[in-house]
């Protein structure tokens, strides 16, 4: 919820400490330990967010995969299925349901490689797909469909066909794939000037799904106005 500086950064083998916030590795679990506070000019302007959320892979995947020719954006489908519990003390909520745990890392900025990218994973019975495809910052394209099956190996799948989906309130462009072209929005859980995160239903590889859905638009992100905005949204700390 706010920037933090290097000296409130801290990390291990298992562990990434942000201010009070804290992730860590528990044997086969993820724990996020969430404490967190929205500050504006020193002041407090919202009640603390505290609470923890942990990760419990049903799979897990070990392969990497490049997402440009020179290796410099590389993406991991850490657990391509997951269970999570959610304790929050702060708003007092919890849940429980299915998941998924992914990374992405490399030596330079996002919005310097890439103008966009989709994103969906889906859970087919004890399997898992993912679909992930976007425009380079050079003007070139990736697109890939993966099927992960019950033991976390991924096997490339004819991509399906092109189905696009509506726009944001945002106006930002959304697109996925589908078995027969379509598939509609059933939920937009996060809608921002360059991000959306949605649950979009259809049939994929065989199976009716209702998949999590991202949009993102480095083009969007990287723009003055955009960046102008950033803090209002996410305060930073001096």
């Amino acid at each position: 919820m706010t920037e933090r500086g290097a000296s409130s950064v801290a990390r291990g083998a298992d562990h990434l400490a942000v201010g009070d916030s804290l992730v860590r590795w528990n044997g086969d679990r993820m724990i996020i330990d969430i404490e967190e506070k929205a500050i504006w000019l020193g002041v407090p302007y919202h009640p603390p967010v505290r609470g923890r959320v942990v990760i419990e892979p049903e799979l897990w995947s070990g392969q990497r995969f490049a997402l440009d020719p020179a290796g410099r954006h590389m993406w991991r489908s850490i657990a391509p299925r997951a269970r999570v519990r959610v304790e929050m003390e702060q708003p007092g909520v919890s849940w429980s349901g299915s998941g998924y745990l992914d990374a992405n890392s490399g030596s330079e900025a996002l919005e310097e490689g890439f103008a966009d990218w989709q994103w969906s994973r889906a859970h087919l019975g004890r399997e898992a797909a993912v679909l992930y495809e976007g425009v380079r910052r050079d003007g070139s394209t990736f697109a890939s469909a993966l099927r992960f099956d019950a033991q976390g190996r991924a096997s490339e799948e004819a991509l399906p066909l092109g189905a696009p989906l509506p726009a944001t309130r945002w106006l930002m462009g959304r697109r996925t794939r589908a078995d027969r072209g379509h598939a509609r929005v059933v939920r937009t859980f996060e809608d921002s000037p360059f991000y959306a995160r949605s649950a979009v239903a259809s049939r994929l590889f065989g199976q009716e799904v209702v998949a999590m859905h991202e949009s993102l638009s480095l083009d969007r992100f990287r723009s003055p106005i955009v960046q102008w905005m950033l803090p209002y949204k996410m305060p930073r700390r001096a």
